[in-house]
């Protein structure tokens, strides 16, 4: 029996955990919420994720949802992809980690489903949020740009960290979603960005996952729009 079962929907935030059970060598079944029925909001996923949002991982002392938990509870549970508990630089590498996926994936939200927030209606108020919003993706890129390309262990490094991890699936989104809302996203003047991408593709976990989700043969660093074996991305 596999130690942890991960309801997952293809290219969802739920691919960084599968990177991470996968580069961490775990047995695990997983489980398709199925975005198309709009499986997330039913009470049989909610039992597993009160949020109803897309990850959420069974494990031996029960579901874990937020994908940046979900990452940190597998990196200390196993001893690997992060720096120890005790470690000096274990503060500075929590700050990125959820600087990525409190700030930046949540920002990446907003630039994908403004609707959800501006309303249907409102379209002026739909563009004027996603403006905003690549703005400050921009300016985040930068900051990661630099935490990048400091040297840090956890953060662009040749074996990556779940921060590695998550970084290179929002690389991944940027450039593909929204469909016709990318053209602000740019890497050329952002190597060590760019490093992070192509590391984590030339992984094993990275080639599994890409054919167990559909994500094509360069996922990270020539993004396609994914054609999945099972599920919807949107």
């Amino acid at each position: 029996m596999s130690r942890y079962r991960l309801h997952y929907a293809p290219d969802n935030a739920s691919l960084a955990v599968r990177l991470a059970l996968e580069e961490l060598g775990q047995s695990y079944e997983t489980v398709l919420v199925d975005r198309a029925a709009r499986a997330q909001a039913q009470p049989a996923f909610r039992r597993v994720n009160p949020a109803g949002r897309i990850p959420a991982l069974e494990t031996p002392q029960g579901p874990i949802f937020e994908t940046a938990a979900i990452l940190l509870h597998l990196a200390d549970t196993h001893g690997a992809l992060a720096p120890r508990p005790d470690a000096a630089d274990r503060g500075i590498f929590l700050s990125h980690l959820f600087f990525l996926s409190n700030t930046v994936q949540a920002e990446l939200r907003l630039l994908a489903y403004p609707e959800t927030y501006v309303g249907r209606e409102a379209p002026a108020a739909a563009a004027a949020l996603r403006a905003r919003v690549k703005r400050n993706l921009s300016w985040h890129l930068d900051l990661v740009e630099a935490a990048a390309g400091a040297g840090h262990g956890w953060l662009g490094a040749e074996v990556p960290s779940v921060a590695d991890l998550l970084l290179a699936c929002l690389l991944r989104w940027f450039a593909i979603y929204p469909p016709g809302e990318t053209g602000w996203y740019d890497l050329s003047g952002r190597p060590a960005l760019r490093r992070v991408a192509a590391r984590v593709e030339t992984r094993e976990a990275a080639r599994r996952a890409a054919a167990a989700e559909g994500l094509g043969p360069s996922p990270f660093t020539a993004p396609e729009l994914p054609d999945p074996p099972e599920g919807s991305a949107v």
